[in-house]
C-alpha cells in the first residue's frame, strides 16, 4: 500500500484514542479513562492533560501548527494495549485500528497511523497484523516491550514481531508503565519503570537473535531508547564474558544497536549525545509523545537545539516508516 506523507518533520511518537474507547481493554492493569471537568483521569489518578488533546484532531493538528511538525504519527496510548486473551480484548484492538484508519485517512498526509494487535493470542495477532498491511494510513504497529513474562525475544512478542517484520510494517516499541510496589511513590513507575522496560526490550532485542532473524525489520524504541544506550557497554562485556549472554546472537550488543531506531524524547542534551554517538544520527527520529505531561512540548526546537538535522530527522523517519 501506498502512504504519501507532507514534506517536513515527521513526529513519530505521539498518541490517540478515540473517546469510545476510553473503557480499555478487558484486562487492562488500569481502570478506565473519564473526563472530570475537562481533565483526563485514569481511573483515580490525574494524567495532568486536557482531556480533548487524546482524541480531538483538532488539537492534535493545532499542536503541530505550534511546534512545526508537518507529519504525525498516531499510536494507541500504552494503557489501551490488549495484552490479554479475554472475550473483548480482540475486537477492543479492531475498533481501535478501525478508527484510526479512518482518522489518519481525512488527514491529508498529515497524519499516519501505528495500529493495534491483540497480544493474548497469535491468531488473533496473525489476522490483525494481515489486516494492517492493506489498511489505508497505517504503516505499522505499537506494541508494549513485555508481556506476561516475555519481552520480545520470545513468546507472543516475538512472534508478532516476526510477523509484522514479514508484511514490511514497523514497529515501535512502548512502555507499558506497569505498576509496582517499590516504585509507587514519586511517579517511578513513569521516572525508573518507563526507561528500565525499554532497556529490557532494547537488550532482549539484541541478545536474543531477533535482528539475526530478521534482518529487515525497522523498530524503534521511544523515549531515547530509556536506559539502554548507557547500559551497552555493560552488556558488550558480559556478550564476551558470559556463553549464556551471547548464546543467541551472532554478534555483540553495540554492533546491533545501529540497527535499531529511537526517538529524541530524552529530555537532556547529553543523553541525546550520548544516544547519537551509540546508535547514529540516522537512526534517532523525531518523537513527542504527544499529549502528556512527560511529553517534550518543543520537539523540534530542542533537537534543531541539540545538534539535530531537521532534514536528517525527516530522511530517518521516513526509512523508519518505510514510505
Amino acid at each position: 500500500m501506498t502512504v504519501t506523507l507532507r514534506p517536513g518533520p515527521i513526529d513519530v511518537h505521539a498518541h490517540w484514542l478515540p473517546q469510545e474507547l476510553f473503557d480499555l481493554p478487558p484486562g487492562a492493569p488500569y481502570r478506565p479513562i473519564s473526563d472530570r471537568d475537562g481533565q483526563l483521569f485514569i481511573g483515580d489518578i490525574p494524567l495532568s492533560i486536557d482531556s480533548r488533546l487524546m482524541s480531538d484532531v483538532s488539537a492534535i493538528r493545532a499542536d503541530m501548527d505550534r511546534t512545526g511538525v508537518a507529519v504525525r504519527v498516531l499510536s494507541a496510548p500504552p494503557f489501551a494495549f490488549a495484552r490479554n486473551d479475554l472475550p473483548g480484548a480482540a475486537e477492543y484492538a479492531d475498533a481501535f485500528n478501525e478508527s484510526l484508519s479512518r482518522v489518519v485517512l481525512d488527514g491529508d498526509g498529515a497524519l499516519v497511523g501505528l495500529g493495534c494487535v491483540s497480544l493474548g493470542n497469535v491468531d488473533d495477532s496473525a489476522r490483525q497484523i494481515r489486516q494492517l498491511q492493506y489498511a489505508e494510513g497505517i504503516v505499522g504497529i505499537a506494541i508494549p516491550p513485555l508481556a506476561g513474562d516475555d519481552s520480545l525475544d520470545a513468546g507472543t512478542l516475538r512472534e508478532v514481531v516476526r510477523l509484522a517484520a514479514r508484511a514490511n510494517l514497523s514497529v515501535l516499541v512502548h512502555p507499558m508503565q506497569l505498576p509496582g510496589q517499590a516504585l509507587g511513590r514519586h511517579y517511578l513507575t513513569n521516572l525508573i519503570g518507563n526507561p528500565v522496560e525499554t532497556a529490557v526490550a532494547v537488550a532482549s532485542t539484541l541478545l536474543g537473535g531477533v535482528l539475526d532473524e530478521l534482518p529487515d525489520l525497522r523498530i524503534c524504541f521511544v523515549h531515547g531508547g530509556g536506559c539502554a544506550p548507557s547500559l551497552l557497554g555493560r552488556w558488550d562485556h558480559a556478550w564476551h564474558a558470559r556463553s549464556d549472554v551471547s548464546a543467541d546472537s551472532q554478534r555483540p550488543p553495540s554492533e546491533g544497536f545501529p540497527r535499531l531506531f529511537f526517538d529524541t524524547v530524552t529530555h537532556d542534551e547529553d543523553a541525546l549525545s550520548l544516544l547519537t554517538a551509540k546508535a547514529g544520527v540516522g537512526q534517532v527520529l523525531l518523537g513527542s509523545d504527544y499529549p502528556f505531561d512527560m511529553a517534550d512540548s518543543e520537539p523540534l526546537t530542542h533537537a534543531l537545539e541539540r545538534g539535530m538535522s531537521a532534514h536528517e530527522l525527516e530522511r530517518a523517519a521516513r526509512r523508519f516508516l518505510g514510505v
